[in-house]
């Protein structure tokens, strides 16, 4: 992962000389000399713009091809090799040239939704076409990059900040997620705001690490500033003013200067699809330090206080797939390696939390499950559970000891709790 904003700094001066190098067009495909140029790769011309210092200069928005959008960057010409270039389809109109309005958070578009949920495939054709119109609005960046405490961060995705704010460096209070534009209006915010953690209830503490169950209803702002912040680096993720429903669980680094956000995730208060989770991220700085796998644990831990099974909501994105997938493989096998062996699926399920497909499929994925008289029943793999109890995997999880909270309807019978 990348901490600092990748800009290039030349770019194509554009003359009406026949010696001048032929521009790329929207949908113009070519080969890409990648950042340093030790690798090349296919990109897509996305956008174009002229240098906002010098309008005779031209830069391009591409999307490599292949790869996430997260890489997704404005580029010089000199990046392009030009031999390889794939004009698009002549027949398509010349004057198809697009233009997009971004969204602001003052005048809310509709597919421009603040919920701690995901975009869900459907069958409604006017939902496949909201879902659409999203994903063309939502292609370019707004933002390059965030400073959030003592870090320069590159974004990766849209986010429908007010228009005001589609800046190249947007500024983050770490505590309180207020966003600002200028550097010095972020310095002096930073010399007077009082918080020094997250709103709501601190329910974990262990070494430096705690959490908060923030109320998205209670404090609304909080959490609608941290759900703009991680649309920043959530492809999936949509984005809507009613924060009500959902609780959101900050996870945070502590040290003498106060509690710092190191990731989230929200959970819905009522959820009849069983959903354990809707939203998770790991801030990129934080990234590579175990902190994912906590937050899913977290998760569980609250699913077993609940005496339910649970699961995230779909679509998880790429990151939160391997992620999961790991931490099923890491609860299964060492389960299985401290002889639970007779137990059954159902067993093994009200035992984690996990729910029963999420178990059955991570067991596919190891070639430890059979079908038999049409049940299905795990096939223990004695050489498997030992090569991965013997590479001493120790995850950040969370300690059920250290978690001190109640399910909802514990806490509606003692309201003083």
């Amino acid at each position: 992962f990348f901490f600092y904003s990748f800009k290039t700094a030349v770019t194509m001066t554009v003359t009406e000389t026949d010696e001048a190098p032929a521009q790329l067009e929207v949908d113009d495909r070519c080969e890409v000399k990648w950042r340093d140029g030790g690798e090349k790769l296919w990109a897509k011309v996305i956008e174009r713009r002229p240098k906002k210092k010098n309008e005779d200069e031209i830069e391009y928005y591409v999307h490599y091809e292949n790869h996430d959008r997260r890489l997704d960057e404005w580029i010089s010409f000199d990046k392009f090799l030009i031999e390889t270039l794939e004009k698009k389809p002549s027949d398509l109109p010349k004057a198809a040239k697009r233009r997009r309005t971004v969204p602001t958070t003052s005048e809310p578009a509709t597919e421009f939704r603040m919920t701690g949920g995901n975009w869900h495939a459907s069958g409604d054709p006017s939902l496949a076409e909201l879902e659409k119109e999203h994903e063309e609005t939502t292609k370019i960046k707004n933002i390059n990059k965030v400073i959030m405490g003592g870090w320069e961060v590159e974004a990766w995705y849209f986010s429908p900040y007010p228009e005001e704010y589609n800046v190249d460096v947007l500024f983050v209070c770490e505590y309180c997620l207020k966003y600002m534009r200028r550097r010095t209006t972020y310095h002096q915010h930073k010399a007077t705001c009082t918080h020094r953690r997250p709103p709501g209830k601190e329910i974990y503490r262990h070494d430096n690490v705690a959490v908060f169950e923030v109320d998205g209803k209670q404090s609304r702002v909080y959490c609608q500033n941290l759900c703009l912040l991680a649309k920043l680096f959530l492809d999936h993720k949509t984005l809507y003013y009613d924060t009500d429903p959902f609780y959101f669980y900050t996870v945070c680094q502590l040290d003498e200067y106060g509690a710092h956000i190191v990731g989230y995730f929200s959970k819905e208060k009522n959820s009849h699809e069983d959903y354990n989770l809707a939203c998770i991220l790991t801030f990129p700085q934080y990234q590579k330090l175990g902190y994912g796998k906590f937050i899913i644990s977290l998760s569980y831990e609250l699913t077993k206080r609940e005496k339910t099974t649970g699961s995230p909501e779909k679509p998880l994105s790429d990151l939160g797939k391997i992620s999961y997938r790991s931490y099923w493989t890491h609860i299964l096998l060492n389960l299985l390696a401290k002889g639970f062996r007779d137990l059954s699926i159902k067993e093994i399920s009200v035992e984690t939390g996990i729910k029963q497909e999420d178990i059955i499929s991570t067991l596919q994925s190891l070639n430890m499950i059979k079908c038999w008289k049409g049940q299905h029943v795990i096939y223990v793999k004695q050489e498997s559970i030992d090569e991965y109890m013997q590479q001493h995997k120790q995850l950040r999880l969370c300690h059920s000891d250290f978690l001190e909270w109640e399910p909802q309807q514990e806490r509606q019978k003692s309201p003083s709790t």
